[in-house]
């Protein structure tokens, strides 16, 4: 995985073939990005299926419970056939403005 940090928020790109390679890698790392923004971009996979997307539910509602965002960038998924706990969205500058939606909310107390 290729992890890119900056002040606001975490880029990681994953660089296993498979995307349940990569979600084990995540879980094992993912103390380091604890309080952390993340953005988990899946934008150069092609046909990710739902059930690997929803690998990351867990993972996702936790951060929501710690008051940080998690974002996965997937295009060709369907947010309809997804929990709400789940914020997917087709392109990184879609994620980034999720990430600045959320700050506005946690600062309304969302």
């Amino acid at each position: 995985m290729v992890v890119t940090k900056n002040k606001t928020y975490t880029h990681i790109k994953p660089t296993q073939i498979s995307v349940g390679q990569f979600f084990e890698e995540l879980k094992e790392r993912h103390k380091e990005f604890k309080g952390e923004q993340l953005i988990i971009d899946f934008s150069d996979k092609i046909n990710i299926e739902i059930k690997e997307i929803l690998l990351f539910l867990k993972l996702s509602v936790q951060h929501r419970k710690n008051g940080t965002s998690f974002v996965l960038v997937c295009e060709g998924i369907s947010i309809d056939d997804l929990p709400d706990e789940l914020n997917v969205v087709p392109t990184f500058n879609e994620a980034l403005d999720i990430l600045e939606m959320d700050a506005i909310e946690r600062n309304l107390g969302f």
